[in-house]
């Protein structure tokens, strides 16, 4: 039984008039919430747009502790294959661990016609750092301080959970980032990279190693002015309006 859904966490889907479609996809602990304007702006462009709910995430903390890696990934591989059905032409767009589901979609589908990645996680944690979390865990430990709501303006909260379940975490690094890492160079859509200057949750360095290691088309812009949660934040118009432009393009 899960809790009720957050207001404003709610998924989105809708029919647009263009043939070509995006799949939208949230952040690690976040929702629906910290994407639902990038996927209003491609909806207003005549985009169809899938935006789920990813399991465990948009209720209450205690539904994501038992969720893992395999789950998040088979509800993007579920909304992706919702959008296909509909459409010839599919851009995914995604923030956070959003955006390493982002570049997972890309690498099992190359028919997807781009990828827009905002701050994401691309590398694993160092070994000494999952041999922590691996501890923690061991030892009973079920959640950590919380890593939501890492936004420069004042005022904008993100509604993300307030603590980090290690479990799912873990999985995230485990298998998520380790085998993904090893599929960038062999992933060749165009993308469109959007990286925060100041970032307190993913490293900069993670947007640094996909420039280096991505076999595809790319592009980076970078953002001054907003920290981790940038599509919530003072750069969010820069944002939206490159990610509709560069999807506009690549579905032309």
């Amino acid at each position: 039984m899960t809790a009720p859904t957050i207001p404003g966490a709610e998924p989105l889907s809708v029919v647009g008039s263009r043939d070509a479609g995006v799949l939208v996809l949230h952040g690690f602990t976040g929702n629906p919430g910290s994407m639902r304007g990038l996927a209003e702006a491609c909806v207003a462009d005549g985009f169809h747009v899938e935006m789920p709910q990813l399991a465990g995430h948009g209720t209450a903390m205690e539904d994501m502790i038992p969720t893992r890696w395999a789950d998040w990934s088979a509800d993007a591989e579920t909304a992706y294959q919702v959008l296909a059905k509909r459409v010839s032409q599919v851009v995914v767009m995604g923030l956070s661990m959003g955006g390493a589901l982002t570049l997972w979609v890309g690498a099992e589908h190359p028919e997807v016609k781009g990828l827009v990645c905002v701050n994401p996680a691309t590398q694993p944690q160092a070994p000494e750092v999952m041999e922590m979390l691996k501890g923690m865990i061991d030892s009973g430990a079920e959640v950590m301080d919380g890593i939501g709501s890492d936004i420069a303006e004042p005022g904008v909260v993100e509604t993300a959970y307030p603590g980090t379940p290690l479990a799912a975490l873990y999985s995230f690094q485990l298998d998520g980032l380790t085998p993904l890492a090893k599929r960038y160079a062999s992933t060749k859509m165009p993308l469109l990279l959007f990286s925060s200057v100041q970032d307190h949750v993913v490293s900069p360095t993670d947007g640094d190693a996909l420039m280096a290691e991505y076999g595809g088309p790319k592009e980076r812009v970078m953002l001054e002015r907003s920290f981790h949660v940038a599509t919530q934040d003072f750069d969010k118009g820069i944002i939206f309006e490159g990610a509709v432009a560069f999807a506009r393009r690549v579905t032309s």
